[in-house]
């Protein structure tokens, strides 16, 4: 099987691409990435030379190179992770966003549709967020049937995929799939995000900026159980379908950095209140929502998925990855990278 990864340079994609490609000899993993700002080649070194899989650099949002992918590959199975997906640079930018999630989906179900025709055996599985459902209060969960309710562009964005998906599976009966996902951690995750933030400002003696006072609410879950999750669907899923896939693992923020500077302090040897101290609120986010907490019962119920990584291991295993992977660390932290952080937080100060 020709197995076509969009977006495999990215956190969760090379996650995925890393944990499968070894596994699966008989596969062939096409790995399509724009090597934008947040992939890395560098997170694939680990499969670069095996004989099942190859990189094919494009932008989804060009139709044509799409088009060359398909006739280049015939894929019979697309995992698109392929998005633009931080919440701050949707608001600061957002026409990026509206480009990649929604033009750059539709240009893959284009392909799909034309390339695939009724053939057999095929299947298109879009990767998607819980943030399409918006905000929860301080009790219950998303469900497969939680109505969306996106609040930042990127979210919207999101959610206008999603329902292409499920569009094109309507009225094309093209084989489509959809999962929604809790907030991912863990190896080669772009430091823009709140954990690898954290634990790379905290090790360089720098501000820890916590959004308000650091009350909104994550559901966290380790990203090779998600990877694990979206396998299982693909093998088992009912087509047409919608799996959310969480962690059960609510945290606040002020919770979460306060739990990563007791776990980095344990694994440098050093007091955690050296690292506390850089705790610092800035000025909250427009539009943020307060709580996401994911219901995975259908997913648990229906195609047996657990789970593997207590927080406890997880954020653990986190944190020494970054600890021990420096030069990795280094490479990312680019003008672009700098530029960004500077650009975010340095202005929304509040003591």
């Amino acid at each position: 099987m020709n197995i076509l990864v969009t977006g495999g340079a990215g956190f969760i994609g090379s996650n995925f691409l890393n944990r499968f490609v070894p596994r699966f000899p008989e596969h062939k993993f096409i790995n399509f990435d724009a090597l934008t700002y947040a992939a890395n080649l560098m997170n694939l070194a680990k499969v670069a030379d095996r004989p099942n899989y190859a990189f094919e650099k494009g932008d989804i949002a060009d139709f044509d190179r799409v088009k060359e992918i398909f006739e280049k590959y015939d894929p019979e199975l697309v995992v698109h992770f392929a998005a633009e997906s931080h919440v701050d640079r949707s608001i600061v930018g957002p026409a990026a966003f509206i480009r990649t999630n929604i033009t750059g989906t539709f240009n893959l179900l284009e392909a799909c549709r034309h390339f695939w025709g009724k053939k057999e055996g095929r299947l298109f599985h879009h990767v998607s967020t819980d943030e399409v459902y918006g905000s929860l209060g301080a009790t219950g969960f998303f469900t497969e049937k939680t109505a969306y309710a996106p609040s930042s562009p990127y979210s919207a964005s999101k959610a206008a995929s999603d329902h292409l998906v499920r569009a094109y599976g309507r009225t094309y009966d093209l084989p489509v799939l959809i999962t929604n996902c809790s907030n991912n951690y863990g190896p080669y995750q772009f430091p823009e995000k709140l954990i690898p933030l954290m634990i790379i400002n905290a090790l360089e003696g720098k501000p820890l900026p916590v959004y308000g006072r650091g009350e909104n609410v994550r559901d966290w879950l380790y990203v090779d159980d998600h990877c694990d999750a979206i396998w299982t669907v693909i093998n088992k899923g009912r087509l047409g379908e919608t799996y959310n896939i969480g962690g059960n693992n609510e945290w606040r923020n002020i919770d979460l950095v306060h739990k990563i500077c007791e776990v980095l302090a344990e694994e440098t040897g050093t007091e955690p209140g050296e690292y506390k101290r850089l705790i610092t609120f800035v000025k909250d986010r427009p539009g943020h929502d307060l709580r996401y907490a994911i219901d995975s019962t259908k997913l648990k119920r229906e195609l047996g998925w657990q789970p593997q990584e207590t927080f406890e291991s997880g954020i653990r295993k986190t944190i020494r990855w970054y600890l021990e992977n420096q030069s990795w660390v280094e490479s990312v932290k680019s003008g672009d990278y700098r530029n960004w952080l500077a650009k975010n937080y340095d202005q929304r100060m509040i003591g």
